[in-house]
């Protein structure tokens, strides 16, 4: 189907330090751009906790949707220069899918929630779904905006983002192994933490990317390019993403959520100001705009409220994040996973409820898969096109690729009071220090 797109009069841009100047073109991106569920963005950090460790990390979901954007826009506009379709059918491009793909682009992360992946974990929600909820919901700006392009718009653009919509160039470009989501935040992250195991050649990846008819494709010549870029994101996880001091803070916030649902659950919030704006996630009743009032600047208030609040463990996990005191941590593998209740108790002896100031956190990334059949999961895998028009997998021809083809990297580590580790020889830590140090060796500890 052909819309009828309103151009803007004149080319709007915004200065962005990774893509120079990002472009827009139609009426329909700006008219979202505008919106309050796209500004609100600007109030949920990238990278979580990450900042707490690269203090330069101070970016947000608005800064990287923009640049998810760009990508795309980038990427339409070579398919259309070089890869015009000409037949029905014949696997190129056409340009009538730009404006879903734009759309799916810039829109694809507004379902985040403040903090990201940690408040999905606590109150189980899903930043996908919530993405597809507020572009299909007529209570948003967002829908209202989509519905001037057709009444069914937004139902095709929240279709790209589950990965149904009926074009695979166009789910490739927003959601694949190496897709404009992946490009942005590996490149963007990269550059605010102040790391460059993010870096590879943008341009290059762009100028060898080619649709064919079941997706997108890179050619022969461009492989080393796309071998890079699997590099840089298998050095970026290890590096930055699973960064143990990180994961410390995001146990604490952890707790500290966790701490005041169980408060509130147990009426003990009643002599307090009420975390009105919480409420529905406690009781597990969250409507759009529930959902949409929560920042990261939202939560961080009430943090600071609760540095007050009589019940200690909440005063003192509120206290800690604030101030940035993330707890210590150790290895363990399956071995040594035996040993972690014990610690946990020598912990709690110590005067720590092992409920709040224990956990475990597991942080694995799968660099790289190729397609299997008989997954529950299954990923796009990389198609390298050779000059016949034949493809091959791209580990099957990297060397470098396939020693990463399938093999999970991470780590498990047990986390606990950094207290635990300091020697009190005239207090309650006394013996417990003795006891824990058993266990724990400090070569271990990060």
């Amino acid at each position: 189907m052909t819309y009828k797109l309103e151009m803007l009069p004149r080319e709007k841009v915004f200065r962005d330090p990774i893509h120079n100047y990002i472009h827009v073109q139609h009426r329909v991106i700006l008219d979202l751009i505008n919106t309050k569920e796209f500004q609100r963005l600007r109030r949920i950090k990238q990278l979580g906790t990450a900042s707490f460790t690269f203090q330069g990390a101070e970016q947000s979901r608005f800064t990287h949707c923009m640049g998810v954007y760009e990508i795309t826009r980038q990427i339409c506009d070579n398919f259309k220069r070089n890869y015009p379709t000409k037949n029905p059918g014949d696997g190129l491009w056409n340009d009538d899918e730009r404006i879903v793909a734009l759309c799916a682009a810039l829109l694809h992360d507004v379902g985040h929630g403040p903090y990201s992946h940690t408040f999905e974990h606590i109150f189980n929600t899903d930043h996908e779904q919530w993405t597809q909820r507020i572009i299909t919901s007529k209570e948003t700006e967002i829908n209202q905006v989509l519905r001037q392009v057709s009444d069914d718009f937004p139902e095709k653009v929240a279709s790209v983002i589950a990965h149904t919509y009926d074009n695979p160039q166009v789910v490739q470009m927003i959601s694949s192994q190496i897709d404009a989501d992946r490009m942005d935040y590996l490149l963007r992250d990269a550059y605010f933490t102040g790391t460059k195991y993010g870096m590879f050649d943008l341009t290059r990846i762009l100028r060898v990317m080619r649709p064919y008819k079941n997706g997108i494709a890179f050619d022969y010549d461009g492989m080393h390019a796309v071998e890079d870029y699997v590099l840089s994101r298998f050095q970026m996880y290890q590096q930055v993403y699973f960064h143990p001091v990180s994961r410390g803070m995001e146990v604490v916030l952890t707790k500290l959520l966790q701490r005041a649902k169980d408060l509130y659950e147990h009426n003990h919030m009643n002599d307090f100001e009420m975390p009105s704006l919480l409420i529905p996630f406690f009781e597990n009743n969250v409507g759009i705009d529930d959902y949409l009032s929560l920042d990261d600047g939202i939560l961080n208030t009430y943090f600071t409220l609760w540095q007050n609040y009589p019940d200690e463990i909440l005063k003192d996990l509120s206290y800690r994040f604030l101030s940035r005191k993330p707890l210590k941590s150790a290895e363990y593998d399956q071995e040594t996973e035996k040993i972690l209740p014990k610690l946990a108790d020598i912990v709690e002896s110590a005067g720590f409820a092992k409920e709040y100031y224990t956990s475990t956190n597991t942080s694995y990334d799968l660099p790289y898969d190729v397609y299997s059949p008989n997954s529950n999961k299954n990923r796009t895998q990389i198609e390298i096109m050779r000059d016949d028009g034949s493809l091959i997998e791209l580990s099957t021809i990297s060397g470098l690729v396939n020693a990463l083809t399938g093999k999970i990297s991470g780590d498990e580590r047990f986390y606990f009071p950094k207290s635990m580790l300091v020697e009190h020889p005239d207090d309650i830590f006394s013996n417990t220090y003795e006891q824990f140090q058993e266990h724990i060796f400090n070569d271990e500890i990060i």
